[in-house]
């Protein structure tokens, strides 16, 4: 079903109220006025602009004349006003999940339209549900993940959706050039760097090139891809083992692998390959000299159209499993001054060297002794980008779309390094997934028979499911992510297991127990964590105590669903699900030739009064049969299942 956008109704002329006397030097020195014509419950407030961002430039002020006052309505009957800081009206977001509903929370606090798009194996997810209009994208017949990678059809969504901008998210198409220059191609804007510069950067070896370009340190590797094991192999032999392989257009762990000897190389490389290939739709790889147990800090850069570079600080994303980050820190605990701004510094500078725009991370490795290593940049929002906003907070997401309007860093009050909040307490996140540790982490799917997140002072939950959705296994695991926040960083670790703790999951297996056994450790305890952590203290971080067994539940499930529904998965024994439609009774011959006639004809013909007249008026007994109306009642009650009922509709 196609959700169509209501018409936008203008209210009190904007040029009107901000060329007013009044209220154009309060938007200049920086305040925030309420809407003259809001009628909300609570004040719709047109969004502060310091005095400098006033003199530098007029384009701001002139988009508020043209959109605010302009009232956008949504599909659940909330109204908002479009606050004027971005010339769109609708944005699209080329995801799924929690990161979906990120990018639509955002544009709805902007006052525009949103638009999900959703594969068929998608259709009851929730992030489809809380934008305005959701459109599906590809057939029953594809791979539920090549969906998404559909850069034509989700281009034919967004034109017919009359979309004016397109928001990646993470991961799918957030790093593919031809998806960028697609949208440029058809008038809409993409909400993320130039296409030249996904080339440059969201291509690892193409990144290398310009961090070398510009004096920032990297790790040995290769700066070209590589296309078979034998060129892996031969790069080995010069730089010794081990060495790690990488997707040379991807990240999130994807397609990595660390290969210790000649043996391992030609089967961890077509692995990786593949990997790569299925999660980003390219399986070029390049291959880098492992650094062993060094941490893995990351940092935010925020950049303008204009040339200007500024840092959110950074990320200590240490803790990792299969180079799979499973905890973020912001900012890194125990982590010294000097190396701190010597990474900001790097991260900076190369942002600056490639005319970088819009949001990005900037990865590195730091060693043992302190030395740094650039690893890649990752040209969109990350997963973790909760942590940043948490200690400074920079609405990253806001930050993407206004910038992609036009917005200068001054404009946004990020002018200068100064100008950026400088970083308040510690921020945690952890990555609830539906993982099985007891099980090497075996991905768990299913009905969530219960969900009950979290909550209290300081946690953000950032997540795309609730209690009756099922978890595919087609997609990432990720079920929620949580943010703790507090003054320290032991304060915030103790937040944090607080809400792990608070956690109630049934019908599927998480990460969760690990976690806990994660925060208790002294090596995280003590801000120490390497990216090897994990596999060194795998002995303590793997003992689960006390933790329910669901699989008795999960069974009891199965045998109910035999006993409805029969027989109906890969492996199954005895006769599947009839598949027999009855047909409809035929009327008897000797009633289809004569019209059928009754009280209601009295009733239709004569009015209420008049059927009731003649109701008591009659002499006989009259019989009312219920039948098809007690039928259909307990048909609905207690007999139809939900599969039947969207097969009805």
């Amino acid at each position: 079903m196609q959700l169509r956008a209501g018409p936008t109704r203008s209210l009190a002329g904007p040029q009107t109220h901000l060329n007013n006397p009044i209220i154009r030097p309060l938007i200049c020195s920086g305040r925030s006025v309420a809407h003259p014509a809001s009628r909300l419950p609570s004040r719709t407030l047109v969004p502060a602009l310091s005095r400098s961002s006033c003199n530098a430039s007029h384009r701001t002020i002139n988009k508020l004349n043209r959109s605010v006052g302009t009232r956008c309505s949504h599909n659940d009957g909330l109204e908002t006003f479009h606050t004027g800081e971005v010339p769109f009206k609708k944005i699209l977001c080329a995801n799924r999940g929690e990161i979906a509903i990120r990018v639509f929370r955002a544009g709805t606090e902007l006052g525009l339209r949103t638009v999900a798009i959703y594969s068929p194996s998608d259709r009851l997810q929730s992030h489809r549900y809380n934008a305005d209009e959701s459109y599906q994208v590809g057939t029953p017949d594809m791979q539920p993940v090549s969906c998404y990678l559909d850069i034509e059809a989700i281009i034919k969504i967004a034109k017919e959706a009359e979309v004016d901008a397109i928001h990646p998210g993470y991961g799918f198409l957030s790093e593919n050039t031809t998806f960028a220059r697609r949208c440029q191609e058809e008038g809409i804007v993409f909400i993320g760097p130039r296409a030249e510069t996904i080339e440059a950067m969201g291509d690892k070896t193409a990144a290398r090139r310009a961090a070398i370009e510009c004096g920032v340190p990297i790790v040995p590797g290769t700066n070209q891809a590589l296309q078979n094991a034998e060129e892996a192999l031969k790069f080995a032999e010069e730089a010794g083992y081990p060495v790690i392989l990488k997707a040379a257009m991807g990240g999130g762990g994807r397609g990595m692998r660390v290969v210790r000897n000649d043996f391992e190389m030609a089967d961890l490389f077509n692995r990786a390959s593949n990997e790569a290939k299925a999660a980003f739709g390219d399986g070029s790889m390049f291959v880098e000299k492992y650094v062993e147990e060094p941490r893995h800090i990351e940092i935010q850069i925020i950049a303008d159209a204009y040339g200007n570079v500024v840092h959110l600080y950074e990320r200590d994303c240490s803790v990792q499993r299969r180079h799979q980050k499973v905890v973020e820190i912001a900012p890194a605990p125990a982590l010294a001054k000097s190396i701190k701004e010597g990474l900001y510094a790097d991260a900076v500078k190369l942002a600056k060297h490639v005319g970088y725009r819009n949001a990005g991370t900037v990865e590195f490795m730091v060693d043992k002794h302190g030395n740094r290593y650039f690893l890649e940049v990752n040209p969109r929002v990350q997963v973790e980008h909760t942590v940043t906003e948490e200690i400074t907070g920079v609405d990253i997401v806001q930050t993407q779309i206004k910038i992609a309007g036009g917005a200068s860093l001054a404009e946004l009050g990020l002018g200068t390094q100064a100008e950026v909040p400088k970083p308040k307490g510690f921020a945690i996140q952890c990555r609830v997934t539906s993982e099985d540790p007891e099980q090497n982490f075996q991905p768990d799917s299913g009905r969530l028979e219960a969900y009950r997140p979290p909550g209290g002072p300081g946690i953000r939950l950032d997540s795309a499911v609730t209690a009756g959705n099922v978890t595919s296994r087609f997609y990432d695991s990720l079920l929620c992510k949580v943010i703790a926040t507090a003054p320290t960083f032991d304060k915030a670790v103790q937040r944090m297991a607080r809400a792990l703790q608070e956690f109630q999951i049934r019908g599927i297996k998480t990460n969760i127990p690990f976690m806990e056994n994660v925060l208790r450790h002294p090596v995280f305890l003590a801000g120490a964590a390497t990216t090897g952590f994990i596999e060194t203290y795998q002995k303590e971080l793997f003992k689960f105590e006390g933790h329910s067994n669901i699989r008795a539940n999960k069974l009891l499930l199965y045998l109910a669903d035999m006993v409805v529904n029969g027989p109906n998965h890969p492996g199954a024994v005895g006769p599947a699900p009839s598949k027999i439609t009855p047909p409809a009774p035929a009327i008897p011959a000797e009633l289809a030739e004569h019209k059928l006639a009754g009280w209601r004809e009295v009733y239709v013909r004569e009015g209420p009064d008049a059927w009731a007249k003649a109701v008591r008026a009659h002499k006989g007994l009259l019989l009312t049969d219920t039948t098809m109306r007690d039928a259909h009642q307990s048909l609905l009650a207690t007999r139809m299942r939900t599969h039947d009922m969207l097969k009805a509709a």
